[in-house]
């Protein structure tokens, strides 16, 4: 006769876990030391967000990974309301915004530590870090002086 225990049903993957690449490595393992990284290009002097090996304006290879000062402005926001997807669901009303850094790129993120209701576009916000995981940590914002 088949054994009829049922296994236990597999977890569904969270959608707030980043696939985290060789050429990511640097920027996640740096975001769990605290640290926020965006890239510079040797050859035109440029720095872009996201991590990628490659300059998005000249294409060159030739990217370091440099410290941001983790300042920056918001540029744009949004308050989500609704969400049902774990993890997303427990942590509503949250933001999802763009924030202009003080070096030039932009980047998606989360703002936290404050109602959605005191956001104000060009407000200047600075980076923090929430815990994902043991091992990963998300870059968000929180308004400075927060």
């Amino acid at each position: 006769m088949p054994d009829q225990t049922s296994a236990a049903p597999a977890e569904k993957p969270r959608a707030d876990i980043p696939t985290i690449e060789n050429e990511s490595r640097p920027y996640w393992d740096a975001a769990k030391g605290g640290r926020l990284l965006i890239a510079q290009c040797n050859a035109c002097g440029k720095v872009h967000h996201y991590p990628r090996p490659f300059c998005p304006r000249c294409w060159s290879e030739d990217v370091v990974q440099v410290e941001a000062s983790g300042r920056g402005t918001l540029y744009t926001y949004s308050t989500v309301y609704v969400n049902d997807l774990h993890p997303f669901k427990g942590r509503l009303p949250y933001v999802v915004a763009i924030v202009e850094l003080e070096e030039g790129p932009r980047l998606m993120t989360n703002i936290e530590g404050c109602e959605p209701s005191d956001l104000e576009v060009g407000m200047p916000v600075q980076v923090d870090f929430r815990a994902i995981t043991e091992d990963i940590d998300a870059t968000v914002f929180r308004p400075a002086g927060v």
